[in-house]
């Protein structure tokens, strides 16, 4: 596979077709035009799964069918990441600062 950054300028391959997948002899040629346009697009998918598997983690084993949220503190995952509880902050770092 080849990907091709200067795609927009006429590519660095000859093959090269800007906002094209050519495929010559095996070979998988992507010529994005703006390469810089696509980051946000990804980003954002990655950003809303790791969220969504964060959200469901939380909810523990009977998922969305669980009647409320389980702050499992034991849990080293939430331990981590919760940073008040009760109106205190609960995370040792952050209390530090």
């Amino acid at each position: 596979m080849i990907v091709d950054l200067a795609a927009e300028r006429g590519g660095n391959c000859d093959l090269t077709k800007a906002d094209e997948i050519v495929v010559h002899h095996g070979v998988t040629i992507l010529g994005p035009s703006n390469p810089p346009a696509l980051v946000p697009y990804h980003a954002s998918q990655m950003y809303s799964k790791n969220i969504t598997t964060f959200l469901a983690h939380l909810l523990g084993k009977n998922g969305a069918a669980q009647a409320s949220l389980a702050i499992n503190t034991d849990d080293e995952i939430t331990k981590e990441t919760l940073l008040t509880r009760g109106g205190a902050v609960v995370h040792e770092r952050v209390g530090a600062a």
